[in-house]
């Protein structure tokens, strides 16, 4: 219609050309058909379906976006609620701290008095071993003075005789009365004894309870790797820490890795040397309890910034690039350093991750030589049961158990050294010989590549096996 309207618009201001020019020629309009105009404008229907689409895409716009920040808050809420916790978990261990120095304090203090009062006690036992010993002299004294009356029973007693007599009764008075006095002193003691006793149980029940509570408290995950969009972000993962130092990087800290076949995780690379190791295992100042269940040491668990466990999983994906070196790094309360390389690998979990060493090189005893093809096991998972053994229930931690502990880096951290051999055992320790224990104050474990050299060492040892078994 409005190209009707345009038109006939046109025809007539044609007709009014001659009349506005001085023409005598009438005007003539021609009604006829109008010429075929091309129109510069989409057809309505088009329009309208565009318009249409852009009126769908706009309310998916605000439906994302308001879906978005509801995710939003609900990722804010969450972390205000694990804010809560953390800072919880914190004021509770601070409170346990204290309470334990406390402790401490008094079971050292009850112990000094214990010390005392057994002193007391033997200096007591002493003095009655010796009256009792006076007491048998004068009874054999006093019977032969019965012996002598009975003889001078049919004569007279002389005076000084009978002063005699006298003394050595007064005497006998005197040691009785010393006696009475000493036992009510032991019985006082004693009670004592069994007060000082009674605090101390008190006292170990409370210690044990917040260990316990302590212990029971949920230990961290390590951070998982947020899943990108974009695929490339992946695929360009380095496989470890080593290539991630081959690109160029130097600073030490926590980087995301991707070995082959494998999900992308995050990882503490130590690139301070002149290789890039990723670290498996820390222990440094006892704030993380170790003895935890299958599943912990499964997945990993910890601090990147303190103490951590990277996970038998994860470690079991970096072992399956093969050509790795398990790089064991130890401190001992004197502040030396010590280090033992082993050629490594490790099993999938259908073989409860059974490990493989052999020693390369090092400053240390090698007690690990007894650990390779041993299972891993924790307190709820006992893979060395079959030998008859009660290893997870006389240790502490997760470990490749072998004869009841050769070495376990994960064992329970003493903030001093041990020093009986039995709680040697039960912490971090590394057997420096058949009836030794090596107490351990820190421990790094990481995994690097083998260098040539070592890798042709370990082929060369491998053919000499062979020769040997032909």
């Amino acid at each position: 219609m409005r190209i009707t309207q345009i038109a006939l618009i046109f025809v007539l201001a044609v007709a009014c050309v001659p009349v506005l020019c001085d023409h005598e020629e009438p005007p003539v309009l021609d009604f006829g058909t109008p010429p075929e105009t091309r129109s510069r404008f989409a057809p309505l229907d088009d329009v309208r379906l565009l318009a249409n689409g852009l009126l769908q895409l706009g309310q998916s716009m605000r439906d994302f976006v308001q879906r978005t920040k509801g995710q939003i808050n609900d990722i804010f809420q969450r972390l205000n609620i694990f804010d809560r916790s953390f800072y919880q978990l914190s004021a509770l261990a601070n409170e346990i701290k204290e309470e334990e120095e406390e402790l401490k304090k008094t079971t050292v203090a009850l112990k000094a008095n214990n010390e005392e009062i057994k002193g007391l006690s033997e200096e007591i036992s002493s003095k009655m071993e010796s009256i009792l010993q006076e007491k048998n002299g004068l009874n054999s004294k006093v019977e032969g003075l019965e012996e002598k009356l009975g003889q001078l029973s049919l004569g007279l007693v002389t005076t000084a005789q009978a002063a005699e007599i006298n003394s050595l009764r007064n005497v006998i008075h005197s040691q009785e009365q010393s006696i009475r006095e000493l036992l009510k002193a032991m019985k006082e003691q004693s009670e004592q004894l069994s007060l000082q006793q009674m605090k101390i149980k008190t006292l170990e029940g409370k210690f044990t309870a917040n260990m316990l509570l302590f212990s029971s408290s949920e230990v961290p995950a390590l951070p998982t790797y947020q899943t990108s969009s974009s695929s490339s972000t992946t695929m360009n993962l380095p496989s470890d820490c080593n290539e991630l130092f081959n690109r160029g990087e130097r600073v030490s800290g926590v980087y995301a890795v991707k070995p082959s076949n494998s999900k992308p995780f995050m990882a503490f690379c130590d690139l301070s040397g002149d290789l890039g190791e990723t670290v498996v295992q820390r222990r440094m100042h006892g704030t993380m309890n170790f003895h935890q269940p299958w599943e912990r040491y499964e997945n990993g668990f910890g601090d990147f910034k303190g103490e951590f466990w990277l996970g038998l999983q994860k470690i079991r994906s970096l072992t399956s690039q093969g050509n790795l070196m398990l790089h064991i790094q130890l401190e001992d309360w004197n502040q030396n350093r010590f280090f033992s390389d082993y050629a490594f690998y490790l099993d999938g979990a259908e073989r409860n991750y059974t490990v493989h060493l052999k020693h390369l090189s090092g400053n240390l005893p090698d007690p690990m030589n007894n650990h390779t093809g041993m299972m891993f096991s924790t307190k709820d998972r006992d893979n060395y049961s079959q030998q008859d053994s009660k290893c997870v229930r006389q240790l502490s931690g997760g470990w490749w158990l072998s004869t009841c502990g050769d070495t376990n880096p994960n064992g329970m951290y003493f903030h001093v050294r041990p020093k009986g051999r039995s709680e040697c055992r039960r912490g971090i320790q590394w057997r420096s010989s058949p009836n030794a224990c090596f107490s351990v104050k820190s421990t790094q474990i990481s995994i690097r590549p083998l260098t040539t050299n070592q890798r042709l060492l370990e082929e060369s040892s491998m053919w000499v096996a062979m020769v040997t078994e032909i």
